[in-house]
């Protein structure tokens, strides 16, 4: 996550079709060269290091390229693109299981980089275009662009602002969005990280246990289209962020209740509504954040967005593993992100209500003073009218 801004600094200069190409060669070359690595410290390098910048030029690039494609259709968009990590990563386990068997961890590894060399094709077929902007298009469907502090940066800032848009720092929504969202966070994959070893603990053998991460993905996976066909509704579009705040409370709701769900059948159910929780908060996370900042600004605010949320991402789970381990209980894990998940939705909430009201009001104070501009202009094309007719009058 830390190689978003640098992602997000590419794609504003060069365009996403170049990075995502770059990103693709990188991650397959990397994958590729693990397979023959001899170390720990070789297998670091490559799939972490080139591996990562290549993964991180490859995921920022394509959702931006959503917003420049899609408009009037863009939540439906985000929620069938976000649906195909879980259609992978579901296919990915088994189908990894039998090139090990086969080819060895060698082999698989070098298929694997192989497949990802696909990159390069998507990001080829990544048409540039140039975002029509009209007075019909922002009056019907624009960003929250109220809110924000609207003066120029000056010295080491503008330099700054020439890669990455730092103002977005004194952009309201922005700023709410951010917060909210460091919060999950610290509750956001812990539980799917533990759901197998917590069903092991409760006396689940190993293949149910492994077959509640199979109900929870396939959830997901229609979870996440599902939710931007609804989110793309005329009664959910024009206060999309209330319909995230309620998937991250909605979030926090199972995790509490999880451990209160007896037995197997219990575990069932939780994966079948985690999955379908999980799978809304993925489809919307960025699809609200392009409804803030706009298309255009939205390269920028996804880089500085995921270098403040690494934090709480990578924290979140060890933090978890500790409760574990001082309670000898996964329950308080569960209770603790379902607390952490549930104060980032209220927040939300609360915030994005207010929000809401101060845009309505800067909206009625701008068009107030679009209208006293407007008479002001008439009443001296009046006056000037008044004159030019009283000197042809005493011309005459």
């Amino acid at each position: 996550m830390q190689k978003g801004p640098v992602s997000s600094i590419l794609v504003n200069r060069y365009g996403s079709r170049p990075v995502v190409i770059a990103g693709g060669l990188m991650v397959g070359v990397a994958m590729v060269t693990a397979s023959f690595g001899t170390s720990i410290l070789h297998l670091y390098l490559c799939v972490g290091v080139i591996g990562g910048f290549g993964l991180a030029f490859n995921l920022q690039p394509a959702l931006t390229i959503i917003g420049k494609y899609f408009l009037v259709k863009r939540p439906m968009a985000n929620g069938i693109a976000m649906a195909g990590s879980p259609v992978f990563l579901s296919t990915l386990a088994p189908v990894n299981q039998f090139l090990f068997d086969q080819f060895g961890w060698r082999g698989s590894v070098f298929i694997l980089g192989g497949v990802l060399f696909n990159c390069c094709v998507a990001g080829s077929l990544m048409r540039p275009i140039k975002i029509p902007v009209s007075k019909t298009t922002e009056d019907n469907i624009s960003p929250q662009t109220a809110g924000q502090d609207e003066s120029k940066p000056s010295g080491c800032s503008s330099k700054l602002n020439q890669f990455i848009d730092i103002s977005l720092f004194k952009h309201r929504g922005f700023l709410i969005y951010l917060v909210g969202n460091v919060l999950m966070f610290f509750g956001f994959f812990a539980p799917v990280v533990f759901l197998a070893p917590y069903a092991k603990h409760q006396g689940v053998d190993e293949y149910s246990a492994a077959f509640l991460l199979s109900i929870f993905a396939l959830v997901d996976m229609f979870a996440r289209p599902g939710t931007g066909l609804v989110a793309n509704t005329k009664w959910i579009r024009p206060k999309i962020q209330y319909f995230f705040s309620f998937a991250v409370t909605y979030n926090g709701l199972c995790h509490l209740m999880c451990p209160l769900l007896p037995g197997y059948i219990g575990l069932v159910v939780y994966a079948v509504l985690f999955g379908l929780a999980f799978g809304m908060v993925c489809a919307l996370l960025f699809e609200v954040l392009m409804d803030l900042v706009g298309a255009q600004r939205f390269s920028s605010a996804v880089g500085l967005a995921t270098i403040i949320e690494c934090g709480p991402v990578l924290l979140g789970p060890p933090i978890s593993g500790l409760l574990v381990d001082i309670f000898m209980d996964y329950k308080y894990m569960y209770f603790a992100c379902g607390m952490m998940m549930l104060a980032g939705g209220v927040f939300l909430f609360i915030m994005n209500y207010y929000n809401y009201r101060w845009l309505k009001k800067e909206e009625k104070q701008r068009n107030a003073e679009e209208l006293q501009i407007f008479s002001t202009k008439e009443l001296g094309a009046i006056d000037e009218e008044i004159k030019l007719s009283i000197e042809e009058k005493l011309k005459d």
